[in-house]
């Protein structure tokens, strides 16, 4: 008894439930019926125009048509300055209010969420990015892009976007620069009349793991940028990014090795300056060096008509590199001379024409060969000996005494009072840039 009980009360309970499911599925039946009687409702031709603007058949100071705008930052992956250019990508949302698309929500749907297939049924914003170069939406795995329409007519619009944007950048204190790129939206054909634009609060928002390579996003402000075209106001607005340029990669790889080349050319001043071989190919070597990394430092940037503050680095550094070169060239002059006088002093011009009178005379008295042998070389020791006190006189002011040497002994005297001046002009370079390029800003980022 007990069995056929607890049988009936299994078949009943599965009864129950069969009648559930079947007044859920007749539920959701009605409810997609009812959802697609709405949107054949909204657009009927009859009662809708998507080609015409939601307050088309209002009074004219009443046909202008509020979009709201909001932007997402996924991420902002790379800024060129070869190019003029930086790279995001983001949510870009719009929402308006088409008064012909109000429904009553007996569903308790809140809102429909329109299938792809209808997006084009629908009237939108001919917004257009005006500093865009080139960008795509997303149609990975599906085409990311939306549209809902509320009970109160209110339409919400998103769309994933990526692309490259224009940036007009001034790389006058390069690489110590701050940058301002814009990214502005526009309507093409629908003056401020009939469209406006506003960003929503707040305007845009982005995410948490944005890192750019080489810049720092310091700040964005939103701004308005109506344009007039041929007497036509049409509606704009933009966002400034404030991007300031993070140097410690140019500090590690172009500015300490640069400091490092030039101080290498300074060897040249210790070695002697009858050492050729070793101070032309120092010489050399550091020119070469410093130009080599001089057009590496400026293979990534434009060919722009002003000077940049790199530039004026680079062309210092090559600078004294390049008189360290010239001085070892003059100093290896004034060393040749002094040889070329020593063998002129060894052999006197009077001791010559003495040999060739002696030769068309056939005679010659060996007494006085023997004192005017001896008289040319007292002479030749008393110039050595000259020039030897010269140089000793000298050895405490060589600026001063400077002209009044001659041969190695100037030369020598060059090499030492280099020792000291180009590490001294280096110096007072390195102050006055440093403190002009920390210290000067270019007009536009004066507001910043």
């Amino acid at each position: 008894m007990s069995k056929w009980l607890m049988g009936h009360v299994m078949e009943f309970q599965l009864l129950i439930s069969w009648t559930v499911l079947a007044l859920v599925s007749l539920s959701d039946v009605a409810s997609s019926s009812s959802v697609s009687a709405i949107l054949d409702k909204l657009f009927d031709k009859a009662n809708y125009d998507k080609k015409l603007p939601p307050r088309y058949d209002k009074p004219s100071w009443e046909r202008q048509v509020e979009v709201t705008v909001n932007m997402f930052i996924v991420n902002m992956f790379a800024v060129s300055e070869i190019d003029m250019e930086y790279s995001m990508s983001l949510f870009l949302r719009e929402r308006w209010k088409d008064s012909r698309l109000v429904y009553n929500d007996t569903l308790n749907l809140t809102r429909i969420e329109l299938d792809p297939s209808m997006f084009g049924a629908i009237w939108q914003p001919d917004m257009f990015i005006a500093t865009e170069k080139y960008s795509d939406f997303h149609e990975v795995t599906v085409r990311n892009q939306m549209v809902h329409i509320y009970p109160n007519g209110i339409i919400q619009y998103s769309a994933r976007v990526t692309g490259a944007f224009f940036c007009a950048m001034d790389l006058r204190k390069y690489p110590f620069d701050t940058q301002e790129c814009e990214f502005e939206l526009e309507s093409y054909g629908f003056d401020t009349t009939k469209l406006k634009f506003i960003w929503d609060d707040p305007p845009m928002t982005m995410s948490k793991n944005i890192k750019l390579p080489q810049f720092n996003l310091t700040s964005i402000s939103t701004y308005n940028c109506d344009r007039e075209y041929f007497g036509i106001k049409y509606p704009c607005i933009g966002v400034k990014f404030i991007l300031e340029r993070d140097y410690s990669f140019y500090l590690i790889q172009i500015f300490v090795p640069s400091i490092l080349i030039v101080i290498l050319s300074w060897v040249n001043f210790w070695l002697d300056c009858t050492s050729v071989p070793g101070r032309v190919s120092l010489a050399l070597l550091t020119v070469l060096t410093m130009t080599t990394q001089s057009s590496g430092a400026r293979e990534n940037l434009p060919a722009v008509s002003y000077v940049k503050a790199i530039d004026v680095w680079m062309a210092a550094c090559l600078a004294f590199v390049f008189l360290g070169l010239v001085e070892f060239a003059y100093v290896n002059v004034q060393s040749r001379v002094s040889t070329r006088r020593q063998m002129s002093y060894s052999k006197p011009v009077h001791e010559l024409v003495q040999a060739v009178h002696n030769n068309m005379n056939g005679d010659i008295n060996e007494n006085e060969k023997e004192n005017e042998s001896q008289t040319s070389s007292e002479s030749t020791c008393d110039t050595k000996e000259h020039l030897s006190n010269k140089g000793s006189e000298c050895t405490k002011s060589y600026l001063i005494c400077l002209k009044s040497l001659a041969g190695i002994e100037r030369a020598r005297a060059v090499d030492k009072i280099s020792r000291v001046l180009f590490p001294l002009l280096f110096i007072i370079f390195n102050i006055c840039y440093w403190t002009y390029v920390f210290l000067w800003s270019p007009a536009f980022m004066e507001g910043l």
